[in-house]
């Protein structure tokens, strides 16, 4: 579907899509001086303090933070080292510390293998960006800004949110909290579409996931053999899904170390400084005829807008399956979202749901509205909109943890099945 964007639309895009590369290349600058902090700290304490906590090796696990601060910022290199995935064959871009920017550009919505939504617990972390299509910036412009750009705490806490992001969905660790939520749905998805048993015979029922993440649930759907298309709206979770989509060629193939970023709530040095190997599994080894795809944007103008002539593929009615996982909560309107997912359902199809009701934009800072229901509200809104709602139960859930932190913050998400009646 065309949408016609004002340059001012356009301009915010360039903008806000390249303050996002000058975070990840501004990682290691930004880190290592937090990390710094921690040493001139040191030197405000008096000698017999400075050698206790020599005995106890600080200074070293400092430079052992260092050390595995560089490996993160190697690893983030690569994900902003192939802005083809916006449609435009672009120089690498250059480390920002060089006074040299490089050159990204956006992509349309487009249905292709480029992969995934933040949703950051327990804080309220929530990309504003849009993905708008027919966004073709002025290099020049993007290369200027961002040579002035310092990302704030609330891009670099986004950035630290996408390397926990891709333990829960990528690595052995996170096996645990991503089988919590993604089994039910996947057995539920299964359960409903009993009359076709092998992966085989899947091949035509048309699954979506809003809110990708970083890919994983419609990964494995699509090896489930459904046709699965993933909808992703920022732009840390769309780069960093592309590298481990389309640029892995080996299981384990990257380490991270996505818990250096915080001393607290730590009961040994291991807890903070445990290396990530990811990904688990070679997502190109999808079996031959798979489908699976990921369109970038916002849920709401994708698949939200009412057929117009010409609309080569109107959304009504076009999905036999939609599953949300820690999605809904992400709606300034929750019944636009809800009017949504039944219009673009096809007569009978399930919508499978997972997730707390940890409302984005409440008390945000940018005047959004934000319509907050509580569980009740939500469901009985769901069966006026025209859902039946079953299998309803209370999953108790963890998000991007540190398993073995000394604080943990619990979900009891609330999990259904309902069909389009």
């Amino acid at each position: 579907m065309s949408q016609i964007f004002s340059d001012a639309d356009i301009e915010e895009e360039q903008k806000h899509f390249s303050n996002v590369i000058a975070t990840f290349q501004q990682y290691a600058q930004y880190s290592l001086a937090a990390n710094n902090r921690r040493r001139k700290d040191i030197y405000t304490l008096p000698q017999g303090d400075k050698e206790l906590l020599d005995d106890l090796g600080y200074r070293q696990k400092l430079q052992e933070v260092d050390r595995a601060i560089l490996v993160n910022a190697e690893f983030l290199k690569l994900i902003v080292a192939n802005p083809e995935i916006f449609g435009h064959d672009l120089d690498s871009p250059k480390d920002a510390d060089e006074d040299k920017a490089g050159c990204v550009a956006l992509h349309d919505h487009s249905h292709g293998d480029v992969h995934s939504h933040s949703h950051s617990h327990p804080h309220h972390h929530h990309s504003h960006s849009h993905d708008h299509a027919n966004a073709t910036p002025d290099l020049r412009t993007v290369s200027k800004h961002q040579r002035k750009y310092k990302p704030t705490d609330f891009d670099m806490d986004k950035l630290r949110s996408t390397l926990k992001q891709f333990v829960r969905d990528w690595s052995q660790e996170g096996k645990e909290e991503r089988e919590t939520c993604y089994t039910p749905m996947k057995d539920a998805l299964v359960a409903h579409f009993s009359d076709n048993p092998s992966p085989e015979s899947r091949q035509n029922i048309r699954v979506l996931v809003p809110g990708a993440g970083l890919g994983r649930l419609a990964y494995d759907v699509a090896n489930l053999g459904f046709a699965c298309q993933g909808n992703e709206f920022s732009h840390y979770m769309l780069l960093a899904s592309y590298l481990i989509l389309n640029r892995t060629d080996a299981i384990e193939q990257y380490t991270i170390y996505p818990y250096i970023h915080s001393f607290s709530n730590l009961p040994d040095r291991k807890a903070m400084l445990r290396p990530m190997k990811i990904p688990d599994v070679l997502p190109s080894a999808l079996p031959a005829g798979s489908s699976f795809s990921l369109v970038a944007g916002d849920f709401e103008e994708i698949y939200g807008t009412e057929y117009e002539e010409g609309d080569f593929e109107p959304q009504a009615g076009q999905w036999d399956a939609v599953l949300t996982c820690f999605f809904i909560d992400t709606a300034k309107n929750i019944i636009n979202y809800l009017r949504i997912i039944h219009r673009i359902l096809t007569p009978g199809g399930v919508w499978i749901n997972i997730g707390p009701l940890l409302w984005h934009f409440e008390n945000n800072a940018t005047n959004d509205p934000s319509i907050e229901l509580d569980l009740e509200e939500v469901k009985i809104l769901a069966r006026k909109i025209g859902f039946v709602i079953s299998d309803e139960r209370t999953i108790d859930t963890t998000y991007t943890s540190n398993s073995q932190s000394m604080l943990g913050y619990v979900y009891k998400t609330a999990f259904w099945t309902a069909t389009k009646a």
